[in-house]
């Protein structure tokens, strides 16, 4: 009952699937009371990990069962995964606390689930949609120190404030204590999660962006990402689109905004120009007087010789190709830019370790109609044109803080977010990934505009508020001015420090508990 009941209030507290956000500051209580109960019983350590996996199966399924829609394959690896390492790292926790020691047991847990927050963002089964730190996505005003510490300082947040909860229950429920004695440790448990929304509040309402303002034009084309995408020729979706941004079209328009795969035929960036589609934007932007066209699009190149995992050989003849989810600028020069998603969604655009198991690129999702692993940029990028320079983030990469930090660092003054939420319906889903780019703002204090394919289509600003949006499932466009900033913040310069740091520790703690372990067994061998 109490596993169930962690994993339900986890899945009411994150945003629209309950969106009851201060749940998540009670909702590991229940959980971490069992764990004190099987070491003050002195129970089978497996105890932990079966409510564990309970508590975060329930969590996993209730906030993102929309991926369902999407591939049912996928989603059913996604929840068992992803389930699967929170409850291994719950256990980790268990061990060192059994031991190394109680209080060095606790402190491990805000180690371990903070360095492996940091590493889902960096290693192929990334999945770091369920962060805790990213429950306040709808509530930015709470959380706006994000531009110190980034998602990962609200995780540490919700851990403090669950261990320290843990404790009152515990003294209440297990040791039989009265409440009054309780008082310092609540007065302590409000403070907790009041001065940091203080704090915070008090930042929201003093902050003033600098007045550099950039007009953009963003559409959303309402496409039918699993028909009409990709059965209506690519030129008659593309007219369509320019049609709608021609409405809104002033003399002072920087920047047209296409969503991800707006240009859905694949084609190879060395030949782009003889792309009937690409052919008929550039006589567009041409006839417009258009500075600046920023589009999603399907490319690809060719290799001589194998350049990546995912490059694959040639069906017609020598050599190897590459398939990319790309970023498509047509800068005031007309001359192209390219700039290939960086962070792949797992099952989709990568098959996690298809290097070492090659048989798993045949398993891999048709979305889009490219299937198999895609190819990635070295490291994020950003593109210029026009006075403006900007970070364009493909959808699943605005997930990730630290990808934006880097663009930052390299001189990005304003984020665009292309995406094509559609494949999920009307779910929760595309409102989460919305609500994620409102804590991209605040982490580097830039301006966010999504464009996305059914919505929701947006303007954000540099405190994560949202001014402008679209409708879902709906046509239309809009123009809006943004403001440039150039200004870097903590997080923007250092990027995740406590994942790095956190994750450090964390090795050095591992390594202390199985030696510790394995220094138990061998003294009991001896005993015995």
């Amino acid at each position: 009952m109490l596993s169930v009941l962690s994993g339900i209030l986890l899945v009411l507290s994150f945003p629209y699937t309950g969106s009851m956000t201060f749940l998540v500051f009670v909702g590991l209580i229940p959980l971490l009371l069992i764990e004190a109960q099987v070491s003050q019983q002195n129970y089978r350590s497996s105890k932990v990990f079966l409510h564990a996996l309970i508590t975060f199966f329930i969590y996993n399924i209730g906030s993102t069962w929309w991926v369902w829609n999407a591939d049912a394959l996928g989603a059913t690896m996604a929840f068992v995964l992803n389930s699967l390492f929170m409850a291994l790292l719950f256990l980790l926790f268990h061990y060192t606390k059994k031991f190394v020691g109680k209080k060095e047991g606790y402190l491990s847990l805000l180690f371990y689930w903070i360095a492996f927050e940091f590493i889902h963002y960096h290693w192929e089964l990334s999945w770091p949609w369920l962060h805790f730190g990213n429950v306040f996505s709808i509530t930015p005003w709470s959380v706006q120190w994000y531009s110190y510490t980034g998602v990962l300082g609200g995780t540490f947040w919700v851990l403090v404030v669950n261990l320290l909860g843990k404790r009152i229950a515990e003294n209440i429920i297990l040791k039989k204590e009265t409440w009054r004695i309780q008082t310092p440790l609540v007065w302590s448990y409000i403070g907790l999660i009041v001065v940091p929304i203080l704090s915070s509040l008090f930042v929201y309402m003093r902050y003033e962006e600098n007045v550099n303002p950039v007009e953009v034009v963003v559409i959303q084309p309402n496409i039918d990402p699993y028909n009409e995408k990709f059965e209506v020729p690519v030129v008659d979706q593309i007219k369509s689109m320019c049609e709608l941004a021609e409405s809104k079209l002033t003399p002072t328009t920087a920047i047209v905004v296409a969503p991800e795969t707006a240009v859905s035929e694949a084609f190879f960036e060395e030949y782009a120009l003889q792309t009937a589609s690409i052919d008929y934007l550039l006589n567009w932007k041409t006839s417009k007087r258009l500075p600046l066209l920023l589009a999603g699009a399907s490319t690809a190149r060719f290799f001589e010789t194998k350049n990546s995992k995912a490059s694959r050989p040639m069906n017609d003849g020598p050599g190897f190709i590459e398939y990319y989810n790309t970023s498509l600028l047509i800068d005031d020069k007309n001359e192209l830019s390219f700039i290939h998603k960086s962070l792949l969604v797992p099952g989709v655009e990568i098959m996690p370790f298809s290097e070492y198991l090659p048989f798993l690129e045949q398993l891999s999702i048709e979305n889009g109609g490219t299937s198999g692993s895609l190819g990635v940029e070295k490291e994020p990028q950003i593109l210029n044109g026009h006075g403006l320079t900007f970070a364009p983030l493909i959808c699943y990469e605005s997930v990730s803080g630290g990808i934006l930090a880097e663009q930052c660092r390299k001189g990005a003054e304003v984020v665009f977010v292309i995406t094509n939420d559609g494949w999920w319906g009307d779910t929760p889903g595309y409102k989460q990934h919305m609500s994620f780019s409102r804590l991209r703002a605040i982490e580097s204090r830039r301006s966010v505009i999504r464009s996305a394919n059914t919505g929701i289509s947006c303007v954000i600003n540099q405190r994560g508020d949202v001014i402008h949006q679209t409708k879902w499932w709906k046509k239309d466009v809009f123009n809006a001015v943004v403001n440039k900033n150039n200004e870097l913040t903590f997080y923007a310069t250092y990027g995740d420090v406590m994942g790095r740091s956190f994750s450090f520790v964390s090795v050095l703690l591992v390594l202390l508990t199985f030696v510790r372990f394995f220094k138990k067994r061998y003294i009991n061998t001896i005993k015995n």
